[in-house]
């Protein structure tokens, strides 16, 4: 089995989608599959989700195979004495291609046609397995083929892998214990402390939105907390920044302009210059725009303003009460009140860390599962994710040229090795989500999906990669990433999880460690070889 690595260039990694999609590879059959009452065929399992099966071909299916190998071969011969289109016997044509050194290649074509028709309904008619990647000859084709005569019932013995089958260890099987084997499920997971200062924040706001104003008398003086309402005339500051200058625009100035004197809401200097100003007075105030203004021409640049004040209120905030509660909302007190609060800046920070939450749950998964994974997947897994490690590689600054000397049957069967763990854990992860998926009818909404289709369309069209979105080959990552975080979130009701809100503390035994196995990777990629460009890797099995 030959298997090419992808060219790093042409892969297209789509962010913000990070499902690990199962799609089921399947083999491809030529022509039709032969009845499976004709043959017989016996299994035995082997390890990593792979079969051995042994099929009885009758006599009939060989001698329908070699006659369409023979015609196929026919046409690649010229033979002296006979016109072209003329029958040839078999004899003649199998000894012109042995002269060419092709001896058995009309049995070995006959035998692959075989082997491609009859291990399918073997597999799924007598044994409801699914074949994945691709059918060997557990006979080496050569000596198979020696051993071949058309129109003879023959046995052939072949290895496959087969899709997986999902089954739950039995001590999760307990219903006593555990109402469904995914129920139950243990962990701990990092989560943010719960925020104080955001709270506070929250009920600051809640209090803005029910203030009280009263005019204050009329010598008094603005204070900070107290609102006024203005005429606002500005100006360009000249290079001294104390002269005026050009007038502003009308929109940066106007009449009867509500103030609010708290510190961070305006201009930088504006309620600064107004303190102690008082009706009717008209007070120079020198001021600053944001660096970030949306006017390009005033952002960052200084102005004086006349402001004349035209009124001065005190500003009274709520007490938070019951009597305050229900006029917020009737039947609310003044402890459910917070209460609510706190949960909704709870949630807020839940949400932050439901990826940590997710990840916990789907290793609590793994210890339930029974599954073995055959080695296509694993392979075909490595070779993605091997690409995009090149990609990447690429994206960072490396030149074409040397990211090619990566790409070495050696490199590929060692990151294999060490990618081998991370992608069993995935997969196993996906596989159980998309089971509970069916046993629990989660489905996800067409609306959903094209959100967040829209959303990454969106984001592609913002990096300029618009027309490499290719939203055919996206759907079903966004579909399966939509889809088990919903299961995720069943999981989590259903689960016995513990937050850990302890704050982060250096590790420096892990930094150290981390630095080491850095030095590491930049040592073996230093040793690669730079002969092998674009190899192919010939499967050891």
């Amino acid at each position: 089995m030959k298997l090419r690595i992808l060219s790093p260039i042409l892969l297209i990694c789509t962010p913000g989608v990070n499902a690990f999609v199962i799609n089921k590879p399947t083999l491809k059959f030529v022509g039709k599959s032969a009845s499976t009452s004709l043959m017989a065929s016996t299994i035995e399992y082997l390890p990593d989700s792979a079969v051995k099966v042994t099929i009885s071909v009758p006599g009939s299916e060989t001698q329908a195979a070699y006659n369409n190998a023979l015609k196929d071969c026919s046409k690649q011969v010229s033979i002296p004495g006979f016109r072209k289109g003329a029958k040839i016997p078999a004899a003649v044509i199998e000894n012109a291609l042995a002269q060419k050194g092709q001896k058995n290649a009309i049995r070995t074509a006959a035998l692959n046609t075989l082997l491609n028709k009859v291990i399918e309904p073997a597999l799924k008619g007598d044994h409801g397995l699914e074949p994945i990647g691709q059918p060997t000859l557990a006979e080496a084709s050569e000596e198979l083929a020696s051993k071949f005569k058309p129109g003879e019932e023959m046995e052939m013995v072949v290895n496959c892998d087969v899709w997986p089958k999902l089954e739950w260890k039995e001590e999760f099987l307990d219903t006593s214990k555990y109402e469904k084997p995914y129920y139950g499920l243990v962990g701990t997971y990092k989560r943010a402390p719960f925020d104080e200062e955001k709270f506070q924040k929250a009920l600051q706001d809640l209090k803005e939105r029910y203030v009280t104003l009263a005019p204050k008398g009329p010598d008094a003086k603005l204070e900070m907390e107290d609102s006024c309402v203005v005429n606002m005339v500005g100006y360009m500051a000249q290079a001294d920044g104390k002269t005026k200058g050009e007038p502003l625009p009308n929109s940066a100035s106007g009449d009867n302009v509500e103030v609010i004197m708290q510190t961070g809401k305006y201009m930088g200097g504006l309620v600064e210059g107004l303190v102690g100003a008082q009706v009717g007075q008209t007070v120079e105030v020198f001021v600053s725009f944001p660096d970030k203004l949306k006017d390009k021409a005033l952002a960052g640049k200084k102005a004086i303003f006349d402001v004349t004040v035209n009124e001065i209120n005190g500003r009274t905030y709520p007490e938070i009460d019951d009597e305050f509660a229900n006029t917020v909302r009737e039947g609310l007190t003044a402890q459910s009140l917070q209460d609510e609060l706190r949960k909704a800046i709870d949630d807020e920070e839940a949400r932050a860390s439901v990826n940590a939450r997710n990840e916990c749950l789907g290793k609590a998964l793994i210890p339930r599962l029974n599954i073995s994974i055959p080695d296509t997947i694993l392979t075909n897994q490595a070779r993605e994710k091997y690409a995009v490690m090149m990609t990447e590689m690429r994206d960072q600054g490396m030149a074409d040229a040397e990211i090619k000397k990566l790409i070495t049957p050696e490199n590929f069967l060692k990151y294999k090795k060490a990618a081998t763990s991370m992608i069993t854990n995935e997969f196993k992860q996906s596989f159980a989500c998309d089971e509970i998926a069916k046993l629990e009818n989660i489905e996800v909404s067409s609306y959903d999906v094209q959100e967040q289709l829209e959303q990454l369309r969106e984001q592609a069209k913002k990096e300029g990669d618009e027309a490499d979105f290719d939203e055919a080959a996206v759907r079903p990552k966004v579909e399966a990433t939509l889809q088990r975080r919903l299961v995720y979130d069943l999981l989590a009701e259903k689960a016995d999880l513990t937050p850990d809100y302890s704050e982060d503390e250096f590790d420096a035994e892990l930094m150290e460690q981390l630095a080491k196995d850095s030095l590491e990777r930049e040592k073996e990629i230093a040793a690669v070889s730079d002969n092998v460009v674009d190899a192919e890797i010939q499967d050891n099995d």
